[in-house]
C-alpha cells in the first residue's frame, strides 16, 4: 500500500490577545503554496485539522473554536514605510473552506512580535530596550496597523503583569493602532455602507430589526440585544447550546450581508463565514464573566456580545472591538445610545470574559463621518516554535 511521507515547515504557535494560531514565514511555504490558491488552502486546512466532522479538530493544530483556528502568513513588505505584509486565514472547523475575508484583530497583536523575532525587521530599529514600532500592512482589508512592542535586551518581551480578561495569565502589554479603521475599499464603501447610522433590517422569520451596520475593523452589524430577546448579559454557553438562537443569528447575518454588499445572494453567506460579526448591545448591567469575576453596570458604559463564525466569541474579537470602538464614537448609533449617548473618544464595555476599553476618535468631514485612528491593548506570547508536520500529499 502506497503512502506519501510526511513533510515538516517551519512555524510557530503563537497567541495574540484572546485568540491563538499558527504563524508562518511566507518563504518558508512550499513554493506552491507561497501563492493564493487551492494548494496554499488546502495546506492551512491540513495544519489546522480541518474539515473535521468531529468538530474537534484532533488531527491538527486548531482548537475547535473560531478563536483557536486561525493561521497567519508574513513577509516583509512590499510597501514603502511599511516593515511587514500580513496575511490572515480563519479556517473552517468542520467545512473544508479558508476564509480570507477579513483580519484577526486579537493575532495582530502577535504579528509585531513574531515579526521581530524571525528576522523580519531591520535590526537597526529594534533598540536594546524600549518600545519596537513595527508598522504592519494587512493584506486583506488594506489597512496600516501599528503595533508598539516592548523590547528587554534586544529581544521581545512577552511577560508581564498586563492583564487581559479572557486571558488566564498576565503578559506584557502590546499596544495596537488601527489606522482609517474604516473600510473605504471595494466592499462596502464608506464606513456606513448603507449611508444610515441605524437601519430597519427586514429579516424573513424574525422581523424588522434596528441596525447598525458598519465597515470600520471589520464588518459588523449591531442590533439591541432587548429586540431579540436577549440582555446583552449572556456567556457562551447560554447561545451556543441553543440552536434556535444561533440559527437565528446566522440569518441576521446574511441579510446584515446582504444589505452591506459583502454578498449578491444569500446562497453566498455560508462561504464568507468570517464577515460581517454579528453583536447585540444593551445598556450596562450587572453580570458574572465566565471566570466567576463580578462585572458591575457601574464600571462598564455597555455591554456587547458578538459572534464569530456561527458562535458566540468567549470574550471579544479584536477587529470587532475596534467596530466598538468606532461606532461608539459616532453619536446616534446604537452602540453610541447603548453607551449613553453624546460625543465619546473611548468606552469600556462588557463581554462574556469581563472588560475591555477601546478608543477612537470620530470627525464629520464633507457629511461623512470618519475615524483616524483606533486604539487598544492587548498582549502575546510564543507557545511553540519550531516545524508543523503534515503529509507530503496533502497539498
Amino acid at each position: 500500500m502506497s503512502h506519501s511521507a510526511q513533510i515538516k515547515i517551519p512555524a510557530t504557535y503563537m497567541r495574540g490577545g484572546t485568540s491563538k494560531g499558527v504563524f508562518f514565514k511566507l518563504g518558508d511555504l512550499p513554493e506552491r503554496c507561497q501563492q493564493p490558491g487551492a494548494p496554499r488552502d488546502r495546506l492551512l486546512l491540513r495544519v489546522i485539522g480541518s474539515p473535521d466532522p468531529y468538530g474537534a479538530q484532533i488531527d491538527g493544530m486548531g482548537g475547535a473554536t473560531s478563536s483557536t483556528s486561525k493561521a497567519v502568513i508574513l513577509s516583509k513588505s512590499e510597501r514603502p514605510d511599511h516593515d511587514v505584509d500580513y496575511r490572515f486565514g480563519q479556517v473552517g472547523i468542520d467545512k473544508a473552506f479558508v476564509d480570507w475575508s477579513g483580519n484577526c484583530g486579537n493575532l495582530t497583536a502577535a504579528v509585531g512580535s513574531f515579526a521581530i523575532s524571525n528576522g523580519l525587521i531591520d535590526r537597526s530599529r529594534i533598540p536594546q530596550n524600549g518600545v519596537c514600532v513595527v508598522r504592519i500592512w494587512q493584506t486583506q482589508i488594506q489597512k496600516t496597523i501599528i503595533a508598539h512592542v516592548p523590547i528587554t535586551d534586544g529581544a521581545v518581551q512577552e511577560t508581564g503583569d498586563f492583564e487581559l480578561d479572557g486571558v488566564t495569565f498576565p503578559a506584557a502589554e502590546v499596544q495596537v493602532e488601527f489606522l482609517d479603521p474604516a473600510d473605504d475599499g471595494d466592499e462596502g464603501g464608506s464606513m456606513f455602507p448603507t449611508g444610515n447610522l441605524v437601519d430597519d433590517l427586514d429579516v424573513p422569520g424574525i422581523g424588522t430589526l434596528k441596525a447598525t451596520m458598519i465597515n470600520a475593523g471589520i464588518p459588523t452589524v449591531f442590533i439591541n440585544a432587548a429586540e431579540i430577546g436577549c440582555t446583552g448579559t449572556e456567556l457562551r454557553e447560554a447561545i451556543n447550546t441553543d440552536p434556535v438562537a444561533l440559527a437565528r443569528f446566522e440569518t441576521i447575518r446574511a441579510y446584515g450581508a446582504l444589505r452591506m454588499g459583502l454578498i449578491k445572494d444569500l446562497s453566498e453567506a455560508g462561504q464568507r463565514q468570517h464577515t460581517p460579526k454579528v453583536a447585540f448591545v444593551a445598556p450596562p448591567a450587572d453580570y458574572t464573566a465566565s471566570s466567576g469575576k463580578a462585572i458591575t453596570a457601574s464600571e462598564i458604559d455597555l455591554n456587547v456580545r458578538a459572534l464569530s463564525m456561527g458562535k458566540l466569541h468567549h470574550a471579544m474579537m479584536g477587529t470587532c472591538a475596534v467596530a466598538i470602538a468606532t461606532a461608539a464614537a459616532v453619536p446616534g448609533t446604537l452602540v453610541n445610545l447603548a453607551a449613553g449617548g453624546g460625543d465619546r473618544t473611548a468606552v469600556r464595555f462588557g463581554h462574556p470574559s469581563g472588560t475591555l476599553r477601546v478608543g477612537a476618535e470620530a470627525t464629520l468631514e464633507g457629511g461623512q463621518w470618519v475615524v483616524k485612528k483606533a486604539i487598544m491593548s492587548r498582549s502575546a506570547r510564543v507557545l511553540m516554535s519550531g516545524f508543523v508536520h503534515l503529509p507530503g500529499d496533502a497539498f
